[in-house]
């Protein structure tokens, strides 16, 4: 009887490790911002940043896994026009009106060895929601010395086309290939 008691609370000891073992870290609204950057009429590369994304990171450290919802506020854009800031909400564009904000899930997270390497979801931009993959080429966690607080930080990139999400407009001088570049900060919840 008493090694069955044994076996229970080892069981139980177990089960309570790994059933406790994700953490979720809520993302950094002065640290975390979203970019997009495009060929405009074959003359440049042009960046425009999204200043408001939030969201929440779930990581298992010990199963590495996890997965992440990311939320883009679409009228937080910033051109460095404020004419264009105002067109790019227009409906043949963002329609922010009817679509204020863009969203990135994924249910899997795919390290390798104990840094992520990629991010397999679903972005949704207009109501389109497609299949995207986020390379993570920058990852780390650690003690944030100015706030004390366990922090993780990446830096990520992903292609789509704009088309694919109904953001055609004015191709094909401006281009249809659009690179998200992704900053994040991240700090683990209390």
């Amino acid at each position: 009887m008493k090694s069955k008691s044994i076996l229970v609370l080892f069981l139980l000891y177990f089960y309570n490790a790994h059933a406790n073992s994700s953490e979720i870290y809520i993302a950094d609204g002065e640290h975390t911002f979203v970019s997009l950057s495009y060929n405009h009429l074959s003359f440049s590369t042009q960046t425009i940043r999204f200043d408001k994304v939030s969201g929440t990171i779930t990581l298992d450290p010990k199963t590495k896994s996890g997965k992440l919802n990311m939320v883009i506020d679409i009228p937080s854009i910033s051109t460095g026009s404020s004419i264009f800031n105002d067109r790019i909400q227009e409906d043949d564009l963002f329609a922010s009106r009817k679509f204020p904000t863009a969203s990135f899930t994924a249910d899997h997270i795919v390290f390798n060895q104990d840094v992520i390497s990629s991010i397999p979801g679903v972005l949704t931009i207009k109501g389109i929601s497609k299949p995207v993959e986020v390379k993570v080429n920058q990852f780390s966690c650690g003690r944030n010395f100015l706030t004390f607080q366990y922090t993780c930080g990446a830096n990520a990139v992903a292609q789509i086309n704009r088309s694919d999400f109904n953001l055609g407009k004015y191709t094909p001088l401006v281009g249809d290939a659009v690179t998200i570049h992704i900053v994040i900060e991240a700090t683990q919840e209390k």
